[in-house]
This record gives structure tokens, C-alpha cells and sequence, in this order.
């Protein structure tokens, strides 16, 4: 006997209930109500099926499919973020959905300051657990990355530009993400130093040479457009450079703090400024935007020399006879136990 119309209407109206029920459940009560933290991946170039899957098996949300459909129904499919994301087995799908598509999730700090060579920079990103120094010294030495970023050199020492990042962690590629991430940031402040009108890349990278011994001989911020400017001087007339950080570079992982008669004299360092007149074959370091601008506009003046106070300042001279005094009173008379190097050290 069938079924009265009646009958048909009620098993309807209760199977209706219940999956409206099942829907509002869904979207308003967590998996667990007191809640556990877990450390949810979004790797690049997932798909929207994988991460509710994922979702559904790590306790998240208690149903990958209906998942995705609320992300279909709110136009989010497509916008689920990469990246390292705290979660929690009490936040609603809704919740969820949310903090996928619209944080940057774990954000990972990771600080340059000024001065440094790509190698402690390179030292510095392994530390800091983003990528490896293998990783990241192959992507500095790069060349298709040369060519992009109009590099004109080896390498991309002076253009990793010092700064604090903070980074989601790279799954893939991750010291050509951090090696990237910097020359972007390079190029950002170059722009700003030349006022929005970037010269070719051989007059930047001339520029970024000059910077980087600016920014190893400074101690005292107010002083870099002056010193810049001995540079000049000295340059325009001819000059050796006499610097000693450019000796230190050259020796690179091999200098132990002290540079010798054998290093001022040796001709087969290419950065021996002491013995090879102009600027050095490339940047020392990676220079800061202060630095960058002194090299653009040098101080005008008759500086042709300078030495080290000790107390991070310089006395600047016209003459070798007046740096000679300079020499004795700050150098060779110096107090050890107070006196301050002006370079910067690695």
C-alpha cells in the first residue's frame, strides 16, 4: 500500500531538517570546543580539493566536502593563500576559510643590517632558518637572476639590500625567493635615492661600489656625504683609494681581524686599494640607503684624507703633511683600551 501524501510530506520536511541542521552545524560549531593548535601548510599551487582534505584529516573541519562548497558559495576557491597558518580545532569552517584566504599566516623576521658581504648575509639566512647558505649563494651567484635585476657583475654583492623582512617561509627555490626579495628591495630604494630616475645599471653599479666603502668607513652617520666626497676627490685626481676595508674583502673568509705589511703589498688582491688605483672590481658590501645616497651627491670640498678618532668620528685633512700629524695624534698615540675602530666589522 503506498504511502499516504501526508506521510510523504513528513519524512520530507524531517530529511529537510536534518540537512539544514547538518548545514548550520557545519558553520557554526568547531570540531572541538576546547580547542588544539596545529601548524597547517598551504604549499604553492595546492588545489582547493587537497587543502580541505588536508583540512578534514588534521581535525580542522569536520567535512572536506562541504568545505569546499562554502568556499565555492563565498567565491574563495581560488584564493586560498601559501603559506605556514596557526589553526585551531575550535574555530569555525567559516573562521577557517577566513584566515586562509585573506592572512599571510607565520610571518618569519629576518634582519641585514648594513655593512655586510654576501657570504655573512648568506650565514645570516641560514641562521634565521629560511633557506641554507648552499641555497642562498647559489641564487646570489645566479646568473639568469644577474640579468634580470640588469646586474652588471658575478654576483650580487652591494644588492642585497639591508633591511628587516618579514617573510612566510619558502617551500621551494627558498634562497632564490630571499635573493630576490632583496634585489626587489634594492631596486625600491634605488629609485628613491635617484628621485625616480634610475641611471643604466653600469652608472649604479659605479654608485654602489662608492656606497659600499662609504658605508665600511662610517662611523658616524652625519660624516658619509664627507667621506664620500675624499672618495671623489681622490678618484678625480688619480689617487689609490687607500681603504682599508677593500684589503679585507679581498682576503674575504681567510682574514683574521689584522691586516699585515704582506696584505698593503700585495698586488694579486684585486681589491687592494693600496695598490690598484680607482674603484675596486665591485661592491665590499651591501650598502644602506643613506650610504647610496652620499655616493649619488658627494660633499663638495678639498678632503683629500681622513683617519679614525677613535670614538667612531674622523678627522678629515687637505694635505698628506696635515693627515700625517692626524695620523700620530689619533693612531699612533692612541689609547687602546678606549679607542673605537670606524669599520664596520663583519
Amino acid at each position: 500500500m503506498l504511502p499516504s501524501l501526508a506521510i510523504i510530506c513528513m519524512v520530507m520536511m524531517v530529511v529537510g531538517s536534518w540537512f539544514i541542521y547538518q548545514s548550520w552545524e557545519f558553520l557554526n560549531i568547531p570540531p572541538e570546543s576546547e580547542g588544539r593548535e596545529i601548524l597547517f601548510t598551504v604549499t604553492p599551487g595546492e588545489t582547493l580539493w587537497t587543502v580541505s582534505s588536508k583540512l578534514a584529516d588534521s581535525g580542522l573541519v569536520i567535512d572536506s566536502k562541504r568545505f569546499r562548497k562554502l568556499a565555492q558559495a563565498e567565491g574563495q576557491e581560488n584564493k586560498v593563500r601559501a603559506g605556514e597558518f596557526n589553526l585551531w580545532t575550535n574555530m569555525t569552517a567559516p573562521q577557517i576559510l577566513k584566515t586562509l584566504t585573506t592572512t599571510s599566516g607565520i610571518l618569519h623576521k629576518f634582519s641585514v643590517r648594513e655593512g655586510l658581504s654576501w657570504w655573512n648575509t648568506a650565514e645570516a639566512a641560514q641562521q634565521s632558518k629560511l633557506t641554507t647558505y648552499a641555497d642562498f649563494k647559489k641564487a646570489v651567484f645566479s646568473p639568469e637572476l644577474l640579468a634580470k635585476y640588469s646586474i652588471p657583475a658575478q654576483n650580487a654583492e652591494g644588492y642585497l639590500f639591508p633591511e628587516t623582512y618579514l617573510l612566510t617561509r619558502p617551500k621551494q627555490d627558498s634562497g632564490l625567493t630571499l635573493v630576490k626579495t632583496m634585489l626587489k628591495e634594492f631596486r625600491k630604494s634605488a629609485d628613491k635615492a635617484w628621485n625616480g630616475t634610475l641611471p643604466s645599471p653600469e652608472q649604479i653599479h659605479r654608485t654602489v661600489i662608492l656606497a659600499s666603502l662609504v658605508e665600511k668607513e662610517t662611523g658616524v652617520a652625519s660624516e658619509r656625504k664627507r667621506i664620500a666626497g675624499v672618495f671623489a676627490n681622490r678618484l678625480t685626481r688619480g689617487y689609490l683609494l687607500q681603504a682599508d676595508p677593500t684589503i679585507i674583502y679581498g682576503l674575504g673568509e681567510t682574514f683574521d681581524g689584522n691586516i699585515r705589511k704582506k696584505h698593503i703589498t700585495d698586488k694579486n688582491n684585486p681589491y687592494n686599494s693600496y695598490q690598484h688605483r680607482g674603484l675596486p672590481p665591485g661592491p665590499i658590501c651591501s650598502p644602506g640607503l643613506e650610504s647610496l645616497k652620499a655616493a649619488i651627491n658627494p660633499e663638495k670640498h678639498n678632503f683629500l684624507y681622513f683617519v679614525a678618532k677613535g670614538d667612531g668620528s674622523h678627522y678629515f685633512s687637505k694635505n698628506l703633511n696635515e693627515h700625517n700629524k692626524a695620523v700620530r695624534k689619533f693612531q699612533l698615540r692612541r689609547n687602546k683600551s678606549t679607542y673605537r675602530s670606524y669599520n664596520k666589522t663583519e
